[in-house]
């Protein structure tokens, strides 16, 4: 029996602002491309802010969650709490619109096996301090939630990801036309997706 055809799911990824500003546009596309991951679709766009809120499209127990830490940073730090956390928790999504707002960024699809998952690996957790030693933001920058939240802007982490496939479905749309992504092949795709590899070898 020949098995079932393996899901090419698809993910965005987008290289914020300090990621164009520190020219880590190829490095950061290498390692995503090295995995054997397919581009479908790309655009150096400037992103408006209504975009970015569609984009991030949190609700109030997440305004809430993100807050709270807010709250026990500054706490932390000696600083006054002149807000409740769930306005805290606003400021963060309003501050990664200013940071996304701020300069050009590149947005792309990528398409391949549990693809939302490998660029996740690749890329490591939100935090830059706390994420793993290899993955982009554990090795490329040094921002943490503590210093931004002091500071009152958005943790400077070089890329966005989708979080899950679903996720990624509804994010693509709000960046990219369906037509803008494109349908090709690579050779590469043989050795990885076909059951079959007759004809690989003469």
């Amino acid at each position: 029996m020949v098995a079932a055809h393996p899901k090419k799911e698809r993910s965005l990824v987008i290289l914020k602002p300090d990621a164009i500003q520190r020219s880590l546009m190829g490095t950061i596309l290498s390692r995503i491309e090295n995995t054997g991951l397919k581009f479908v679709a790309m655009k150096f766009i400037l992103p408006k802010a209504e975009q970015c809120w569609t984009h991030y499209n949190k609700d109030e127990e997440w305004f809430l969650k993100k807050g709270g830490r807010v709250v026990d940073d500054r706490k932390a730090q000696g600083l006054s709490i002149d807000k409740e956390p769930i306005e805290y928790g606003k400021d963060i999504i309003q501050a990664n619109v200013d940071f996304f707002t701020s300069g050009p960024v590149l947005a792309f699809v990528v398409e391949g096996n549990q693809s939302v998952a490998i660029v996740k690996k690749l890329v490591g957790g939100t935090e830059p301090t706390t994420s793993d030693v290899g993955t982009i933001r554990g090795d490329l920058t040094v921002d943490s939630y503590a210093l931004s939240s002091i500071d009152n802007r958005a943790v400077r982490n070089l890329v966005h990801c989708s979080d899950s496939p679903e996720e990624a479905e509804r994010e693509i749309p709000i960046w990219f036309e369906e037509s803008e992504i494109l349908k090709y092949r690579l050779v590469q795709e043989q050795i990885l997706y076909d059951v079959n590899l007759d004809g690989i070898l003469e």
